[in-house]
């Protein structure tokens, strides 16, 4: 079976559950950290999907390897490899398919509900229960490209994912772990501190860690069945 390459543009923003998913099913994968040094290839031919994880920068940042990140997803979608895209990655996926990425209603930190639209699409992809409440941090997020369908959405977020046949990006981090979130709930800095004081949907450290212990294992099981 060829592997699943998995795109990382940060050191810190690992595939955590979605590995663990992986060795736990015997799926082979090969993950290539920009961040490291490591370059992306030229195609996915050696390939048998593909998953771009998140990263702190914007999706229109003039980075290369966003630029590469973007060639290879049309090259999978073009080769019928199924492509997989977590908050960065959906926003990736997203401007690949030529629409717009931009700041989000208002900024998302924390465990949020979202609404699954009532379609069986929805269903298929995140089953019957519905609001869920999945893990989140962006300020930006994308539109919604032609032909693709919409999956779910929040008050702050219009669209919280969208598939395009096998393909499915999420604005939400569905790949967290506990280790993960248990590092990223202990970041701060001066800008974090002034979107917590200046919007109610951006939660603390504290708040995120709180709500693990009740949040994680749902969210697990939606991973387990995306």
């Amino acid at each position: 079976m060829k592997p699943v390459l998995v795109l990382q543009h940060l050191s810190s923003d690992g595939p955590a559950y979605l590995a663990h998913w992986m060795r736990r099913n015997g799926v082979p994968f090969e993950v290539r950290n920009t961040d490291a040094g490591q370059a992306y290839p030229d195609h996915t031919e050696a390939f048998s999907a593909l998953a771009i994880l998140g990263g702190e920068m914007s999706a229109n940042d003039p980075v290369p390897s966003l630029r590469r990140a973007e060639v290879l997803i049309l090259d999978a979608m073009a080769r019928g490899r199924p492509v997989i895209g977590h908050c960065l990655g959906g926003q990736l996926m997203a401007r690949a398919l030529g629409v717009r990425v931009g700041p989000s209603l208002a900024p998302e930190v924390g465990w949020h509900a979202m609404t699954l639209h009532d379609h069986q699409g929805a269903r298929d992809w995140f089953g019957d229960e519905a609001p869920a409440v999945v893990f989140q941090w962006h300020e930006e997020a994308f539109e919604l490209p032609p032909g693709a369908t919409r999956l779910a959405g929040s008050a702050a977020c219009t669209h919280q994912a969208f598939a395009l046949g096998p393909h499915l990006a999420m604005q939400f981090h569905v790949e967290v772990d506990a280790e993960k979130l248990q590092r990223w709930s202990l970041l701060d800095s001066d800008a974090y501190r002034s979107l917590q004081q200046r919007h109610d949907t951006v939660h603390s450290g504290a708040e995120m860690r709180e709500a693990m212990a009740r949040c994680l294992p749902r969210q697990q099981a939606l991973a387990d069945r995306v």
